[in-house]
């Protein structure tokens, strides 16, 4: 029986759902970060529990042959890009194993998973940032980047090339502006410090971003204001400045609270033909050539297998799916309950001239209760976009009362969409395919689209 500290030879059979490598020693199962499959490893055991242990990697006897020298210097360290030192073709056949197995071990559906659609783009791909804030004990300086792996220590990133450039100066703008202004970081333990996150979205389409100031505060406050001003005055490439105020002990980034202060409070990005606003509180998928290649992907099923669809568009942000196929529908329903978000759908509609989306700003769940009470429509397809929690077990059973045809079923989250997909089909569904996306590269994180059939 291994124990702690023992240093033991190993080969990695897989990668896990999180990234991190597994291999089996004496029939336990031992998972090793910075792992790669097929990599013979020397390891240190550094935890033992009852069903698996975990272990460092100390020498690399043997070098997967997929194994690559990460890109970024910082990779070992930084939390963001977990997988970023496995050559990229392979990263793709990894995140369709991880997709296979979620359907297999959780689901217990065995429908063919296809290959992993990759990222148009590996290097500058995020368009939106979210960098946590803190600063040093003694200068005070500011510190923003990512955390530490498995930590909340921020690790202060001066370029990161998985994001556009110009992020890198104004993240450094602010820093340096921060400290002649007296503006402290956020100390999480504490809850004490001016600011939590700075986040900025990015267009590709334009190259504006909007930069968002997170601040432990309910209510501006001078000093923020006049950092706000600076960046908006020094930056041509930065169409607005908002403050977001969060002083609340949550793990939460951004609150409902967001208040521009400078310049607009959206940047348009463009996706197929269609022109998007994007605002601070706004969900929009962070990488903006991948995403394209989902909605058309979205567009292309539901043109070639019907004609003058009703499509119902739940969770729908800023109703971009509802929007890249209104073209080829006869009308789409979308429903969202953040205010902002349909605010900047309806702008959306207006500015590329579309007549057929109806939309509802509310809870989806009251939505589909009074829907199916009151109207009583039945759509011809939904399109299923929910946070990386998945659905509920009451809103697929709404879904499946308000669908004729079909559900397409949108997540980041292959655990999740197995359980659902699991419930569904348990209430007679079938899961027609599962198309795997890579959105965040060099990351354990996959897309994928199914295409569920109701077997009305």
């Amino acid at each position: 029986m291994i124990k702690v500290n023992d240093e033991i030879n190993v080969k990695i059979e897989k990668l896990s759902s999180e990234g991190t490598g597994i291999a089996r020693y004496d029939g336990i199962v031992i998972f090793v970060e910075q792992a790669c499959p097929d990599d013979e490893l020397k390891i240190k055991i550094i935890s033992v529990k009852k069903t698996y242990a975990t272990g460092k990697i100390i020498e690399i006897i043997k070098p997967s042959a997929h194994r690559v020298e990460p890109f970024c210097k910082m990779q070992k360290v930084c939390g963001a890009c977990q997988i970023q030192f496995i050559n990229y073709d392979y990263q793709l056949k990894i995140k369709k194993q991880i997709v296979e197995d979620a359907m297999h071990n959780i689901g217990g559906i065995d429908t063919c998973v296809g290959n992993t659609i990759p990222s148009p783009e590996t290097m500058c791909y995020r368009y939106k940032i979210q960098y946590p804030i803190s600063s040093t004990k003694v200068s005070k300086r500011l510190l923003a980047g990512y955390y530490k792996q498995k930590t909340h220590e921020v690790l202060n990133i001066k370029h990161c090339p998985i994001q556009p450039e110009i992020v890198d100066k104004i993240m450094e703008f602010i820093r340096e502006n921060a400290l002649k202004l007296n503006i402290s970081g956020y100390n999480e333990l504490k809850h004490k410090g001016d600011l939590r996150h700075v986040v900025v979205r990015s267009s590709l389409a334009t190259g504006k971003n909007l930069v968002v100031l997170v601040v432990n505060s309910p209510k501006p406050f001078q000093k923020i204001i006049d950092l706000a001003n600076l960046i908006y005055s020094n930056f041509k490439e930065v169409s607005g400045v908002c403050l977001n105020y969060n002083s609340k002990k949550t793990n939460v980034i951004l609150s409902n609270n967001t208040e521009l202060i400078v310049g607009k409070d959206f940047v348009k990005e463009r996706i197929l033909d269609k022109t998007f606003r994007i605002g601070a509180n706004t969900f929009f998928q962070v990488n903006p050539k991948s995403a394209e290649n989902i909605f058309k992907y979205v567009k292309d099923y539901i043109k070639n297998n019907f004609e003058h669809a009703t499509v119902f568009d739940a969770y729908a942000g800023v109703t971009t799916f509802g929007i890249v196929v209104s073209d080829v529908c006869k009308k789409v329903v979308s429903v969202e309950e953040c205010k902002e978000a349909v605010k900047l759908a309806d702008e959306v509609l207006k500015l590329n001239d579309i007549k057929n989306v109806e939309l509802h700003n509310m809870d989806a769940e009251l939505f589909f209760e009074k829907e199916l009470k009151t109207k009583k429509r039945r759509f011809d397809i939904t399109i299923l976009d929910p946070p990386r929690k998945g659905s509920t077990e009451k809103t697929l059973d709404n879904i499946l009362q308000l669908t004729k045809n079909k559900i397409i079923y949108v997540s980041c989250n292959p655990a999740t969409l197995a359980r659902d997909l699991k419930y569904l089909v348990s209430k007679g569904c079938t899961v027609e395919s599962l198309q795997p996306f890579d959105m965040f590269c060099h990351t354990n994180h996959v897309e994928t689209v199914a295409i569920i059939s109701l077997n009305n």
